[in-house]
């Protein structure tokens, strides 16, 4: 995978944060915007509640049951890949050993394919066993149009139309979230993975609400 340095500061750019920038508004919109959390702002422009299928065959609505009041880290991947996929896959499972029993309980790791229309959620469990990837963290497929959705509201695109076609330059980056904290990041996905868990203490719950998070 290759990617100019436009490429990948476009990627790195967690597309929830933008909405916390101070915009001008006319009145009438800004009387509207006071009847709106941003936190509710972020969640209707960015989050949509598209139903997903987990690995395990689970149906599952995105912002309801997989973001809403959680610490999340999401990345794309698709199951057949001989380039990076594995690679960071692997680098991965090794960012969850280092966080341990957090994951599945305060903080949420969510693998969503490329390709659904091949990745059924049967050929994510094989690939989940494959790598040995532990509890916690969710591998997603579900109708095309969706996971298209989802891939460009969660930022996952090129400013290019000829790069963003090639599906290998999304897999790159992962992006990590506190959601009702409104706080938002990424970084390389094969960055050490003793950093990557040092970055997500940004977005971590404060001591006294770690274990049981937002609720």
């Amino acid at each position: 995978m290759t990617m100019n340095r436009r490429g990948v500061l476009a990627s790195l750019a967690m597309a929830p944060a933008g909405a916390l920038i101070a915009q001008a508004q006319t009145p009438s919109v800004a009387r509207q915007f006071k009847t709106i959390s941003s936190r509710d702002r972020i969640a209707q422009r960015y989050f949509p509640n598209v139903l997903l299928t987990t690995h395990e065959g689970k149906k599952v609505k995105f912002y309801d049951d997989l973001v809403r009041n959680k610490i999340v880290i999401f990345n794309f991947m698709y199951a057949k890949c001989e380039g990076i996929c594995m690679p960071i896959t692997n680098n991965l499972v090794k960012v969850q050993k280092l966080l341990g029993d957090r994951v599945g309980r305060d903080i949420h790791m969510y693998s969503l394919t490329l390709k659904p229309e091949e990745d059924s959620p049967m050929k994510l469990a094989h690939y989940v066993h494959m790598h040995k990837i532990g509890p916690g963290w969710k591998f997603l497929t579900g109708k095309p149009e969706d996971l298209e959705l989802l891939r460009r509201k969660l930022g996952y695109v090129d400013p290019d139309p000829e790069v963003d076609k090639v599906k290998s330059n999304h897999i790159g980056v992962i992006k990590y979230g506190n959601e009702p904290f409104e706080r938002w990041g990424g970084c390389p996905a094969m960055s050490k993975p003793t950093w990557i868990v040092k970055t997500l203490s940004w977005v971590d719950w404060p001591k006294d609400m770690k274990n049981g998070g937002a609720k």
